[in-house]
């Protein structure tokens, strides 16, 4: 209010300086306006009705200036019509900010199922994360990860769709849905992954007919349990690493060929072993974060900063290597999804 009135005597202090109504002109557009954008729908009314009436009450009182009834009443009626279409754009823009803000939470809520929220223990192992969508008005994107607790043991997957888009988010749920049905009923990890490759060729027959491209899906899938050494099976995935006192390790896993990609493969898929003592961590993650470039072009040196970790936050390792590697990358853009999963093992057995 008090706003209003100081711009309203400004404009007429100039107005009668000048003696010139151009100052009127001023108030009429720049105050609806301003409070269409900025204000409530009853406040930018209260704007628009004052406006309103010092115009019209300047104009009449004006008799002296030379301007005909017509030139006033067309001011008057200008100022009206400008009041009126900055009420309804105030409230136009409300219920877009409403839709806006309802569609947010649906989309969160629905984060927070497809994507389990982190940091989540099981019996077998602490999981923490973070997950970053190259689109910051997309919270699901094209890079997937889920924990299970089965019979079997944790069962933990990481994975990167081929491709962004809509087309690559629907591959994405495909290969969630099936990981959380199969990972309870599958016994061995090699048919977990069988499972996993056919979702993902049932998803491509679905997209042929549509006419979307087909997608295959790197992916990582472990299983641990109570015993030091773990199950891994790589689909063309990056390789976990492996934290244990002051080294950075990488295990030895055999590279397959991604889901969707099965019937390609010369050789059936196997499961690899490697050991994960108590206290150790293992990091997933995926090419968001090992392509990441500086402004020279040289990649993220993820191993080298992992061995040099002392200067991360120990409760949040993935937030602090992903806040590393945006600093490294300076100016540059992200420019695809990032994944980054620590999976620490309790050092009490």
């Amino acid at each position: 209010m008090l706003g209003v009135v100081s711009v309203t005597l400004l404009m007429e202090l100039l107005g009668a300086l000048s003696e010139s109504p151009v100052w009127l002109l001023g108030l009429l557009v720049f105050l609806p306006g301003a409070a269409s954008a900025l204000c409530s729908a009853r406040q930018t009314l209260f704007v628009s009705a004052w406006t309103t009436i010092v115009v019209a009450v300047t104009v009449l009182v004006r008799q002296g200036d030379g301007r005909s009834w017509l030139d006033r009443l067309l001011m008057m009626l200008l100022t009206l019509a400008l009041g009126m279409t900055a009420v309804y754009a105030c409230n136009r823009r409300i219920r877009r900010e409403s839709e806006m803000l309802r569609l947010r939470s649906t989309a969160a809520a629905m984060q927070r199922h497809i994507l389990r929220p982190l940091p989540l223990l099981t019996d077998d192992v602490l999981v923490d994360g973070v997950y970053e969508p190259v689109q910051e008005d997309r919270l699901i994107g094209g890079d997937i990860y889920d924990v299970v607790v089965s019979p079997w043991g944790t069962r933990v997957l990481i994975g990167d769709v081929q491709g962004k888009g809509l087309p690559a988010v629907g591959a994405a749920f495909a290969v969630i849905g099936a990981f959380r049905e199969a990972a309870h009923r599958e016994p061995t990890l090699t048919a977990l992954v069988d499972a996993l490759d056919a979702s993902v060729v049932r998803h491509n027959s679905y997209a042929v007919q549509t006419g979307d491209d087909e997608r295959f899906v790197t992916a990582l899938i472990v299983n641990i349990d109570a015993q030091n050494e773990v199950q891994a099976i790589n689909c063309g995935h990056i390789a976990p690493q492996l934290l244990h006192d002051d080294t950075v390790i990488t295990p030895e896993l055999k590279s397959g060929v991604p889901l969707g990609l099965a019937e390609l493969a010369a050789e059936p898929t196997t499961v690899d072993w490697f050991t994960f003592p108590p206290g150790s961590t293992l990091m997933l993650t995926t090419d968001g974060l090992t392509e990441t470039r500086d402004a020279d072009g040289t990649f993220y040196p993820v191993t080298e900063r992992l061995t040099r970790r002392d200067s991360f936050s120990a409760r949040n390792l993935p937030q602090a290597l992903y806040d590393d590697a945006r600093a490294f990358a300076g100016e540059n853009s992200q420019h695809d999804d990032v994944a980054i999963l620590s999976v620490r093992r309790s050092p009490y057995r």
